[in-house]
C-alpha cells in the first residue's frame, strides 16, 4: 500500500474529517489521552511479539486517526501540538515494527513521516525516539556511517541535557554502531559513558512511556551484547548476556529471545558447541518462526554449527530440533 512521506500528504491527511461525525466539535486532551493509551497498548504488543505487520499497521492506522482529528473540530495549540505528537509517536512504532521485521523499505517511508509530524508537534521527546530508530535502522543494514549521523541528531537534542537518561540511550546505541564499525575503543568508551549516564539519572523524573517500558540495565547490556558480538569479543558478549537475562522485565519477551540467540552465538564462537546449542533450543519456538532477526540469526547460529562440526551428534540434536520443535509453531 502506498503512504505518504512528504508534509503536503500528512496535511492532506489531518484535512480529513473524522469518520462518523456529523459536524465540528471540541477536541481536547480527553481525545489526547485516549490515544496515549492506545499508543501505552502498543509498546506493550511490540515488546511481546515485536515486528509483527499487524503492529505496524495498527500503529500507522492510529496514526491516521490522530491525524483526522486534526480537522473533526476545534481545539486549542497545545491539544493540536499533542495530536501531532501522537501522530508521530504511532508512526515511529509503525517504523520500529517494519525495522523490527526486517522491512527496511517500509520502515523509511514512515521515518520521513514521523520526522514531520514530530517536527509539527515540537516534541523533543518523539525526535529522539525517531532518529534514535533511524540509527538503530541504519545499524542493521550495515551503514554505520549513516547509523552515526542520524544517532547524532538524536544525541544534540537538548532533551539528552536536560535528562541523562535519554544522554545514556543515545551513547548506547553509539556503542552499538561503534561495534559495527569495528571500533573497539570507540565502543568501550561510548558504554562506558552511557552508564555513568544512566547512574546520574534521576529515577523519579517524568519519562515518555516508551522509554520506561524498555530503556534500563538490562537494555543497557543488550546493547552491549550486540556491540561486542559485531566485534567478535565472545567472551566480554557472554558476559553482557548473562547479566541482561538476568535483570530483563518478564514483559520483555523480544528481548529475551534476542539476548538468548545472541548468547548462542557468543558461546559458539568460543567453541562451546554443546552450551551454544542448548542456549539456542530455549528460543520459544514463536520467536524462532515468526520474528524476522531472532529467525535470521537462529539460521545463522546453525549454519556456523553445521560449519564447525558438520557430523557431531550437536549438529544433529540442532537439526532435530528445528525440525520438530519448531514445526508446530511454524
Amino acid at each position: 500500500m502506498k503512504r505518504r512521506t512528504l508534509v503536503g500528504g500528512i496535511a492532506a491527511a489531518a484535512a480529513a474529517a473524522a469518520p462518523g461525525t456529523t459536524g465540528p466539535r471540541r477536541i481536547g486532551m480527553g481525545d489526547v489521552d485516549r490515544l496515549q493509551q492506545r499508543f501505552a497498548e502498543i509498546i506493550a504488543s511490540d515488546h511481546r511479539y515485536g515486528g509483527q505487520r499487524g503492529i505496524e499497521q495498527r500503529a500507522a492506522a492510529l496514526a491516521d486517526e490522530a491525524l483526522n482529528l486534526q480537522r473533526a473540530g476545534s481545539a486549542t495549540q497545545r491539544v493540536r501540538s499533542n495530536l501531532y505528537a501522537c501522530a508521530a509517536s504511532f508512526r515511529s512504532s509503525a517504523m520500529w515494527a517494519a525495522i523490527d521485521g526486517r522491512r527496511y523499505a517500509d520502515a523509511q517511508e514512515y521515518m520521513r513521516e514521523a520526522q514531520a509530524l514530530a517536527e509539527m508537534s515540537g516534541d523533543q521527546a518523539i525526535k529522539f525516539r525517531i532518529w534514535s530508530h533511524a540509527g538503530a535502522m541504519y545499524r542493521h543494514l550495515g551503514r554505520p556511517g549513516d547509523a552515526f549521523a542520524a544517532n547524532d541528531v538524536a544525541r544534540n537534542l537538548h532533551i539528552t541535557r536536560r535528562d541523562p537518561m535519554f544522554a545514556s540511550l543515545g551513547l548506547a546505541r553509539q556503542a552499538a554502531i561503534h561495534g559495527t564499525a569495528q571500533d573497539r575503543t570507540g565502543t568501550r568508551r561510548a558504554f562506558d559513558q552511557a552508564q555513568d549516564a544512566m547512574l546520574r539519572a534521576d529515577p523519579d523524573a517524568y519519562r515518555p512511556v516508551w522509554l520506561l517500558a524498555f530503556y534500563d540495565q538490562a537494555e543497557l547490556d543488550s546493547l552491549a551484547l550486540s556491540a561486542y558480538l559485531a566485534l567478535g569479543d565472545y567472551p566480554t558478549a557472554e558476559f553482557h548476556a548473562h547479566r541482561c537475562l538476568s535483570t530483563l522485565r518478564p514483559h520483555m519477551r523480544r528481548s529475551q529471545a534476542l539476548a538468548t540467540t545472541r548468547l548462542a552465538h557468543a558461546q559458539l564462537g568460543q567453541g562451546d558447541l554443546e552450551a551454544a546449542t542448548a542456549t539456542a533450543m530455549q528460543v520459544r519456538g514463536d520467536a524462532a518462526t515468526q520474528h524476522a532477526r531472532v529467525s535470521r540469526m537462529l539460521q545463522e547460529f546453525g549454519a556456523a554449527l553445521h560449519a564447525r562440526a558438520p557430523h557431531s551428534s550437536t549438529a544433529q540434536t540442532w537439526t532435530e530440533h528445528t525440525r520438530d520443535a519448531w514445526k508446530a509453531t511454524a
